[in-house]
Parts: structure tokens; C-alpha cells; sequence
């Protein structure tokens, strides 16, 4: 496999795919055997967070305080919006990113919560507050969503209604969870520090 800084993943049933923080590319790696499928340099910076939908691949620019929504064939942002200039944002934007029925789900350390906002619109349709002090990925499992927390070393499974925890996962030390994505029940993470990709028990 590929040495890249991973800091988003997003399973497809064809290959997960990868943002890499250092040289801004995304990544379709083969689920077996890491074999890179696909890869395209992206206009982001400092990226953090992955997902896929509506034909499209959407990237948090971390340090830009956008939301980019790229091109899967090329991975030049077609839009980028979310929380630039908005009262709140701060040096560090957005981190994970997870999509479903038309609306991006954001986790946002500044703010402590996770944000759900139409992809149309960009406007916000609701928020739920995460538990810990530095949210980062989020994956779904069925109606839930896992949501990482690096500084407290756990993994949450939150109801999206309220932010209601129905399970924590505790991560050993040194390692932190950065992206995360669901594929085939198991729960995938990667590591921006040590640029590892692991898989988590559920």
C-alpha cells in the first residue's frame, strides 16, 4: 500500500477512499489489497474529512473553513461553502464528514457539535453536541453515527436526534482515531499521526 498521511476515509463497495493531508490527493485503494486505484491532486488544504454522494466526493478544507464539493473524475472543487466568515468559525474548520438523503453531516471541533446541513441550500437544518472536547470522524452504523473524539481517546455512538450516547469504544494510547467509515459491519479508521489504517472491534 501507498505512505500517505490519512486524515478522511469513505468506504464505496468498490475501494475506500483516502484524503491525504499532506499532499491533498484523494485516494481509491483496493479493500483487499491496498492497491491504489484511483488518485487525483485536489485544490483543498489541509484536508480532514471524507465522504461521497449525490455523484460527488466532498472534502473538509480544514484550514480554508470550507466544504468542497469535488469532482470524481478529477478532484477540482466545483463549490466550496459552509463556514467561512460565519460567526463561530475558527483556524481549525471541519473535520469528518458523512452524507445522507441530500445533507452532509459535519463534526466541527470549534463548535463541539456535529452539523447537518443541505448540500442545496448550504444552510443548517440542525446540530447535536458531541461528546469530548476535539470531534473528528464520523460513520454510520444503521440510524447512528459514530463520531471520534482524539482528545478524550473514544469512539461514540450518538443518536443524531439529541447527541444521546448508546455505545463508547476506548481507543489505546498512543493511538487516535481521525477518519472513520462503516464497510461490511466493521468500523475503519486511520490515524493522521502515525498514518495508520486500522480496523476497530464493535
Amino acid at each position: 500500500m501507498i505512505k500517505i498521511a490519512p486524515n478522511g476515509l469513505q468506504a464505496a463497495p468498490d475501494g475506500l477512499w483516502i484524503i491525504d493531508q499532506v499532499d491533498l490527493k484523494i485516494y481509491k485503494v483496493d479493500w483487499e489489497t491496498g492497491d491504489v486505484l484511483f488518485e487525483a491532486q485536489t485544490d483543498t488544504e489541509h484536508s480532514s474529512g471524507i465522504t461521497i454522494g449525490g455523484g460527488y466526493v466532498w472534502i473538509a478544507s480544514t484550514f480554508e473553513l470550507q466544504i468542497a464539493k469535488v469532482d470524481m473524475e478529477t478532484g477540482k472543487t466545483i463549490v466550496a461553502s459552509w463556514r467561512e466568515g460565519m460567526e463561530g468559525a475558527s483556524e481549525t474548520g471541519a473535520h469528518g464528514l458523512e452524507w445522507r438523503n441530500g445533507k452532509i453531516y459535519i463534526a466541527s471541533p470549534p463548535s463541539q457539535f456535529v452539523h447537518v446541513v443541505d448540500t442545496e441550500t448550504w444552510t443548517e437544518e440542525h446540530a447535536f453536541r458531541t461528546p469530548g472536547l476535539r470531534n473528528h470522524g464520523l460513520a454510520w452504523q444503521d440510524d447512528k453515527l459514530w463520531v471520534a473524539d482524539t482528545s478524550a481517546g473514544t469512539v461514540n455512538l450518538l443518536g443524531t436526534a439529541d447527541g444521546r450516547v448508546y455505545d463508547v469504544i476506548r481507543v489505546e494510547a498512543p493511538d487516535e482515531v481521525h477518519g472513520m467509515t462503516m464497510h461490511d459491519g466493521v468500523l475503519w479508521y486511520c490515524d493522521a499521526h502515525n498514518c495508520a489504517i486500522g480496523r476497530l472491534i464493535v
